[in-house]
């Protein structure tokens, strides 16, 4: 917007330049032709008198000292012939001005005054002064440059006028985008000025209002999810308890470790939600090969009892991503789990993970039917979005996992045939 409004007033001010200076160039030179031409009538007239009475020797006295002293040539033609002063031809204005008539012609490298006046036999006599180019042009091209500089500058200053100008419209606008990207990444108490213009000064009114609202709508966010945990926690007490109850030794832990897991999780949920509204800042990172080896080792126990082929290939360690231990191990577990919830027991799968360009790769892929047109139709990344009946959240919490560290999801048909889901993670800056 600053350098749109600069370019407008310079297209202004350079047509309003270009309208005053050229009519006054065109004058200037004009004036100084004038004057080149009133000076050289002057020294012509100066010696009418002395033509008119003077006798011969005189009158070439005096023209001599004339071309001496002023600064035009000048020559005159006597009525019986004789030519005094500089070199000149009788060319036929001369001619004309013997008959009388006083007259300026132009002579091709500047202009001729032609005085007729009366000499001493009775006779006519021609006085003529000779200006040239350089003298009609005398200053004409050092006020030329005087007015070219004074556009220049008076251009120069509109342009910075309108640059203060448009800098004092423009600054509520850039502090109102500030305020806005601060507010997105989760400095709720970020607020706009509100000394602004007025019109600026109503949408940095309803931006506070907004971020107000926020802040008032992820309160109550988080204070839904610590009821949620004070809700939780009896029912998980009486599922530890029932589980410790039980006879068979092995049984009772097992189910003890799965009510820690639930209990772990919704513990996770709710720090997530504390810090939901938080400034972001880099994710901490973790190593992707410890993670994803831990969550395959949980689930190839599942995979055993449902006779499923688990077909695992992960490199060599360390691989850093810039995402969370917990939201990376979410992230498999979603993706193992639909594996589990939405393919026949029998049915194998892969998981891959390796290093790609700029990334670390996530692979699961198995050996079901696939996607079908519908669910890709649906866009099954987006929450809810689910063709077979499920919530539709495991992809989303893959897609944000993703997401946060800068990497993206994408969804095909895998080798035999079934449902493939690459995962790519960013990896920490250094």
């Amino acid at each position: 917007m600053r350098r749109r409004i600069a370019l407008l007033v310079a297209a202004t001010t350079t047509l309003v330049l270009v309208a005053f200076l050229i009519p006054l160039a065109v004058l200037v030179r004009t004036v100084a032709f004038d004057r080149a031409v009133n000076t050289a009538t002057t020294e012509a007239q100066a010696l009418t008198s002395v033509v008119g009475t003077a006798d011969r020797s005189t009158l070439e006295l005096s023209v001599q000292r004339a071309n001496a002293q002023g600064r035009f040539p000048l020559t005159v033609f006597l009525a019986d012939g004789t030519r005094l002063g500089a070199e000149a031809a009788r060319t036929p204005a001369v001619r004309l001005a013997d008959r009388g008539r006083s007259l300026t012609v132009d002579t091709g490298d500047g202009v001729a005054v032609l005085v007729s006046v009366g000499d001493s036999s009775g006779g006519r006599a021609v006085i003529r002064s000779a200006v040239g180019e350089r003298e009609l042009l005398r200053g004409v091209h050092r006020a030329w440059l005087l007015l070219a500089g004074l556009g220049v500058v008076l251009l120069g200053l509109s342009v910075l006028v309108a640059d203060r100008l448009a800098r004092s419209l423009v600054r509520p606008t850039k502090e109102l985008s500030d305020v806005s990207h601060r507010l997105a990444n989760g400095e709720l108490e970020a607020r706009a000025r509100i000394e602004s213009p007025p019109e600026m000064r109503e949408v940095a009114t309803a931006l506070n209002h907004l971020a107000g609202r926020i802040r008032e709508l992820l309160a109550a966010e988080r204070e839904h999810v610590a009821d949620l945990s004070h809700r939780l926690r009896t029912p998980l007490m009486s599922l530890r308890l029932d589980a410790e109850a039980l006879r068979d030794r092995s049984e009772s832990e097992r189910i003890t470790e799965h009510v820690d897991t639930l209990q772990r999780a919704v513990t996770r949920i709710i720090e997530q939600a504390g810090k939901r509204g938080a400034t972001r800042t880099s994710p901490p990172g973790c190593d992707a090969v410890a993670v994803v080896s831990e969550r395959v080792d949980f689930w190839s126990v599942l995979a055993e009892d449902t006779e499923r082929e688990m077909r695992v290939d992960i490199a060599r360690g360390p691989l850093r991503v810039a995402v969370e231990a917990s939201e990376l191990a979410d992230c498999v577990d979603a993706l193992l789990g639909n594996v589990f919830a939405h393919t026949e027991d029998g049915v194998g799968f892969d998981v891959r993970l390796f290093a790609a360009e700029g990334a670390v790769r996530l692979v699961v892929a198995d050996d079901g039917a696939g996607f079908d047109e519908s669910e890709l139709a649906g866009d099954p990344l987006h929450r809810g979005a689910s063709g077979s009946g499920s919530s539709g959240l495991g992809l989303d919490i893959v897609r944000r996992a993703a997401g946060d560290s800068g990497g993206s999801v994408t969804l095909g048909s895998g080798a035999r045939g079934g449902a493939r889901v690459v995962v790519d993670f960013g990896v920490p800056e250094v």
